[in-house]
């Protein structure tokens, strides 16, 4: 079984990120993104926090959808970078689950090739493409980390209820992109780590028409400092696994 990360209090010397850092969060104008940027605009081990969203004057412009949008966002970074601030810690806190017309599918004959299209542009393809171009980015030495939202719906293992097709089809997709990539990551960059961690539900537009009574409904504030909790406990030994806001792992 894969071993679950450390709670923050019994985090190993070995877990954490040195100093002097860059981090970076992209969907910061989002509920989560905003109030991770937020919290690590706090932590004295980042000496500056990127906002990239794709709206918003307060962050640099980014479009998932664009590959030569998430180009020139990584451009942006690399600037950054040679000043002398090591890129240390990537969230990717984008996701699509409804709106543009769409609505989770509950059968099959609710299907459409423009919603599974749309699904698997924002939740796989465009995390695909910002690891593609900030992976290479990561220091070769000390901890990195690079972070993307998935959700527990994409783990096929756990899938016992159904529907939701594009979404849990597209994050399965996002699950599968992580791990391949994480297994690439350890042969340039050994003290890297790519991971791919399920929020929880969070009370922000994504997630609030689905909200159903009985769930864990977490603030942005709580989900976006648990999920740094998990993250300040990765290891090296955590890369390429899914895990959900609490520090356990996730079937896939």
């Amino acid at each position: 079984m894969t071993e679950t990360p450390a709670s923050p209090q019994t985090v190993e010397s070995e877990s954490g990120f040195e100093p002097g850092g860059l981090a970076v969060v992209v969907g910061a104008q989002g509920g989560l993104g905003a109030m991770l940027c937020q919290r690590l605009s706090c932590d004295t081990r980042f000496v500056r926090v990127l906002g990239l969203s794709r709206r918003g004057a307060d962050a640099i412009s980014i479009d998932i959808t664009q590959e030569s949008s998430i180009a020139a966002a990584a451009d942006r970074v690399v600037e950054q970078v040679q000043a002398g601030s090591p890129l240390r810690l990537v969230i990717d806190a984008t996701g699509f689950l409804h709106g543009d017309g769409f609505e989770p599918e509950k059968s099959l004959r609710q299907l459409d090739a423009a919603h599974l299209a749309h699904a698997f542009a924002i939740n796989a393809i465009g995390p695909a493409l910002l690891m593609k171009h900030f992976l290479p980015l990561l220091p070769r030495s000390g901890k990195a980390v690079f972070a993307t939202l998935s959700a527990k719906v994409g783990s096929i293992g756990d899938n016992h209820l159904g529907g939701w097709y594009s979404y849990r089809a597209s994050k399965a997709a996002l699950n599968q992109l992580v791990r391949t990539a994480s297994i690439e990551l350890s042969r340039r960059q050994p003290q890297a780590i790519c991971v791919a961690l399920h929020p929880g539900t969070v009370a922000t537009r994504l997630s609030d028409p689905f909200a159903k009574s009985g769930l864990e409904v977490q603030t942005p504030e709580v989900a976006a400092r648990r999920l740094l909790a998990v993250i300040d406990a990765l290891t090296v030994r955590h890369n390429g696994e899914f895990f959900n806001h609490h520090g356990a792992s996730l079937p896939w």
